[in-house]
């Protein structure tokens, strides 16, 4: 029996790997670590979480709860982890990212067709089924190999991680419970500055030192992940309307909107952790202890992990992947994961899941398929198949991504957020119908060679 050979541990790597063998394909799943460690990971655990522990919202009628729900339909095991290891965070959906990775090791590990292989693939298979999912963060051999491959050079952008800090460190006679708008309940500390205050610590962050770039390295921020001290150099308010947005929330101690807030969100079930919320950045560690102690509420911080920045690896998925992931030129070869250019946990998982669910199809002798259009899916495999090549950037899922509603569709719809879940609804609804029909298909056919 052949195997289908899954590269990487991660998010998608994980997810790839349970939806081929729940299909019956016999999986062999690579993962370096602990052989071989990344600059950004602590463990030896599969679908480590490595920045922030929020999967982003989950309110209905958002793009974000749209990919999620498709997921939690079809059965992914992430979003059953997620659901599993979820801490509070108000609409978003935040993991305690220890107990997550655990749980995703233990199902993989007790999966009997999954063979968790604990070495560094360097080489991409010629003839077997295989599914590259190593992540934004993959070896130098690894990434040499599937530039070779693509027949171009690997592109890549600057990620960056956010400072973590220990619960029992934090002023809660300063800092104080609540989510904006009430959304959630309390389940954010926020830490109110003053404009005298802001004005102190803005200054100190655009002066303060930063861990410098290799020298032959271009730097190129994801936009959607600024470090905070690159945004805070476009102008004294951008951080104001940005991560220390304080709208929406109340300071108990005056009865008034602060003039800026820093929000921190619970990191673990236990809550003896929170991450300071949007503040990733590449200061030098010193630097950020003496930065960060200038918010009030922090003065006395103990940092449990520091931020810091890395370069994360993607291809230019339109030159080379056709909307079923599979490269094109090349048709028993899929990418999976943010290296094919999405970004964010969810929309990685979601290639994963579409990834996994066609390579088991390959081996069964079934076509590969393409998800809805109109589905949060869908629109990912679109986008990263079909994307102006020359222009190519990391996505997350947003409704602009999504198949638009019809005239008739609009009709009688007079808010954003009406035309938002409606689409929402049309898409889950068309999910659904493609699922049963792929089961119906799957059902039918011959078990895997």
């Amino acid at each position: 029996m052949n195997e289908i050979i899954v590269i990487g541990g991660g998010l998608a790597g994980a997810e790839a790997a349970w939806q081929a063998a729940e299909r019956g394909a016999r999986v062999r799943l690579y993962e370096m670590r602990p052989v071989r460690q990344t600059p950004a990971h602590r463990t030896d655990k599969l679908a480590e979480i490595v920045c922030s522990n929020s999967l982003k919202s989950d309110e209905p009628g958002t793009a974000p709860f749209l990919l999620k729900e498709e997921l939690r339909r079809a059965g992914s095991l992430i979003m059953e982890a997620a659901a599993a290891t979820r801490v509070p965070a108000g609409a978003a959906l935040a993991v305690d990212r220890h107990a997550f990775a655990d749980y995703v090791t233990q199902k993989i590990s007790a999966h009997p067709r999954i063979a968790l292989v604990r070495e560094e693939a360097t080489r991409i298979p010629e003839h077997e089924i295989t599914i590259v999912a190593a992540g934004p963060l993959c070896s130098d051999a690894l990434a040499t190999e599937i530039a070779r491959l693509t027949g171009q050079d690997h592109l890549y952008f600057y990620d960056a991680i956010a400072p973590i800090v220990a619960a029992d460190s934090i002023d809660m006679s300063i800092a104080f419970r609540a989510a904006r708008y009430g959304k959630g309940g309390d389940d954010y500390l926020n830490c109110p500055l003053n404009e005298e205050e802001y004005e102190r610590f803005y200054q100190a962050l655009i002066t303060a030192k930063s861990v410098p770039l290799h020298r032959f390295e271009e730097t190129r921020w994801f936009e959607a992940c600024l470090p905070i001290e690159e945004l805070a150099r476009r102008g004294r308010d951008t951080l104001r309307f940005g991560p220390m947005k304080p709208v929406g929330l109340i300071d108990p101690r005056t009865g008034r909107e602060p003039f800026a807030v820093v929000q921190l969100r619970q990191e673990s079930v236990l809550a003896d952790a929170y991450n300071i919320v949007g503040f990733q950045n590449h200061l030098r560690y010193g630097e950020q202890a003496r930065v960060l102690r200038l918010i009030p509420g922090l003065e006395r911080a103990e940092f449990l992990q520091f931020g810091q920045i890395h370069r994360n690896t993607y291809i230019c998925a339109p030159r080379v992947l056709a909307p079923t992931l599979q490269v094109r030129a090349r048709p028993q070869l899929f990418f999976a994961g943010q290296i094919t250019g999405v970004e964010g946990y969810v929309e990685s998982v979601a290639m994963g899941w579409l990834a996994g669910v066609n390579a088991a199809r390959l081996s069964r002798g079934l076509e590969p398929v393409t998800a809805p259009a109109r589905t949060a899916i869908g629109a990912l495999a679109r986008y990263v198949s079909s994307a102006d090549a020359n222009n190519y950037q990391p996505i997350n899922i947003t409704f602009a991504l999504l198949e638009p509603l019809s005239r008739e569709e609009r009709r009688g719809l007079r808010t954003k957020r009406e035309r938002h879940m409606r689409q929402v609804e049309l898409a889950l609804r068309a999910w659904e119908e493609w699922l049963g029909t792929l089961e119906k298909v799957e059902k039918r056919a011959a078990p895997i060679a």
